[in-house]
């Protein structure tokens, strides 16, 4: 393995783990302040911001032992420190060292995009690289971009005390279900979270925004969430004979690249980029590598989740893509956490389960509310076909639970099946043979 940043990358470092122990003080922030609902007298908390950072901090140092170059050496691996740079079609050196292998697999990932904004160069601006390193909060918060990163992290610094506003040309989340979207950006609104459409063209010190219809919003931070790029100058590609564009490495479908002896994994490749999709990648390359297995990704069941409050979870197609893609022969069930038991006891009944159906197979699932990621999972099992509706509709689920409505849409899924005119007259027949 060589490796030129921090061991663990962007996840561990500037990603996933600091976003949700950040979300995670902020959601404590919050529960303060509406207690009231539940009996429990509201107060103010008084945010300590340095204490905040800490607590991201030591999440992160918890967990990085797990890839450190220790317990890498432990399983095996030799671990060497610095920049890779391809020499060849089988060759790498790292700094005067001269390497070769048979396979080599680049799992690079990728950096922040700076949109071309009059005047960013100048301004010292926040990425999810620099963010966490905040020890004062920011009074007010400028995001441009709004998807996962930006507002994720809107809503955790709006519940932490900062003023936020959202920059962005169109909707929240494009990339979800749009009626889950629509609750939980209302959700984000109803906290002071402001939304404003448009697109940024110039920045100025203070920090000052212009956008492109000649208003301009003034704030004390502003932090670039508008996607992610990749950047494959120092890497030596063509030396290796390796094909990209500004997406990424081209690669087929078992993740090789143009040069077959190299694969390329994660964000430096056009596809989705999440943490859990580069672990799925990486485990198929150790089965074609190692065992001489080929092994095709699959992205059809692959979940994701915002982590927002309430949380969006996904996995398949979204409604909208699904009726692109079949036209009208999709059936959709949607059950509303409203009418959830244990949502109406603990006093938060947002959201709902969706589930989308082609012919006898499910295509796609929406769960927005709490823990809906959690949720998420037995609905990638149906979409992947490990687990079918009628199944899920048959399981025995603990009462009450959220997971109950997942239940209930598969079973709504059914009555074509179990309510048709044949079951009908089986059951009459059944009936008039016992009277």
């Amino acid at each position: 393995m060589i490796e030129r940043g921090a061991m663990g990358g962007d996840c561990l470092n500037t990603g996933c783990v600091p976003s949700k122990a950040l979300i995670a003080a902020a959601r404590r922030a919050h529960d303060l302040r509406t207690g009231a609902r539940l009996g429990i007298a509201a107060a103010d908390p008084e945010i300590d911001f340095a204490a905040v950072h800490a607590h991201v901090h030591r999440a992160i140092a918890r967990i990085a032992p797990v890839d450190s170059v220790e317990h890498m050496t432990e399983l095996g691996c030799e671990v060497i420190r610095g920049e890779a740079v391809l020499t060849g079609r089988s060759h790498v050196t790292v700094g005067g060292l001269a390497l070769s292998a048979p396979r080599i697999v680049l799992a690079v990932g990728s950096r922040p995009l700076v949109p071309p904004i009059e005047g960013i160069a100048a301004i010292p601006y926040l990425t999810n690289e620099t963010i966490f390193g905040l020890t004062e909060r920011p009074e007010h918060l400028v995001i441009v971009g709004n998807g996962p990163v930006g507002v994720e992290l809107a809503q955790a610094f709006r519940r932490l005390g900062s003023r936020v506003t959202v920059i962005a040309p169109g909707s929240a989340l494009p990339k979800d279900d749009a009626d889950a979207t629509a609750v939980a950006v209302a959700v984000l609104r109803a906290e002071g979270v402001a939304f404003v459409t448009g697109e940024v063209v110039r920045a100025e010190a203070g920090v000052t925004v212009h956008i492109k219809d000649g208003s301009s919003i003034a704030g004390s931070h502003l932090l670039l969430a508008a996607g992610r790029s990749v950047d494959f100058a120092a890497l030596g590609l063509a030396a290796a004979g390796i094909r990209h564009d500004a997406h990424g490495i081209a690669t087929d479908a078992r993740r090789r690249t143009s040069n077959p002896r190299i694969y390329a994994i994660g964000d430096c490749r056009p596809g989705p980029h999440f943490t859990h999709v580069s672990g799925y990648e990486g485990s198929n390359i150790v089965v074609e590598i190692g065992f001489g297995l080929p092994a095709k990704a699959d992205y059809r069941a692959l979940p994701w989740v915002t982590y927002t409050d309430p949380e969006v979870a996904q996995v398949g197609l979204t409604e909208a893509e699904a009726r692109i893609r079949y036209g009208g022969k999709i059936n959709v069930w949607r059950e509303d956490f409203a009418d959830n038991d244990r949502a109406i006891a603990e006093g938060d009944a947002t959201g709902f389960v969706k589930l989308i159906k082609h012919g006898r197979k499910l295509v796609g699932a929406t769960i927005v509310g709490p823990h809906a990621g959690d949720l998420i999972l037995p609905a990638a099992m149906m979409v992947a076909g490990k687990a079918s509706l009628l199944g899920v509709a048959n399981l025995i689920v603990p009462y009450p639970n959220r997971a109950e409505h997942l239940k209930k849409a598969a079973f709504a899924s059914q009555d074509a099946l179990v309510f048709n005119r044949w079951t009908r007259g089986w059951a009459q027949l059944l009936a008039r043979s016992r009277r």
